[in-house]
């Protein structure tokens, strides 16, 4: 008597590459603000200024984090237009 392992099928595979890509954008979203703000932050102490360069920091590492962000979705919607046999239409 063995038991034998199903194969995962393409739907499956699919809706697991989506759960764990919206898993991760979170994580990029927060951690990029967090680090540009915490630079902003130092740097601010380091010079002794308000802290212009903590939001400028934090507006920097929201832009860097969303253009990520924007960069995994449209590899992620051309790999599945791929797949899908769509091609680059």
């Amino acid at each position: 008597m063995s038991s034998q392992i199903p194969a995962p099928d393409k739907r499956n595979a699919s809706y697991l590459r989506q759960l764990s890509m919206a898993m991760e954008l979170p994580f990029i979203m927060v951690g990029g603000i967090l680090v540009g703000g915490a630079l902003g932050y130092f740097l601010d102490r380091r010079i002794h200024s308000s802290p212009a360069f903590l939001l400028l920091g934090g507006a920097l590492g929201f832009g860097i984090a969303l253009r990520d962000i924007l960069r995994r979705l449209s590899h992620e919607t051309r790999q599945r237009d791929q797949e899908s046999g769509r091609g680059g239409e």
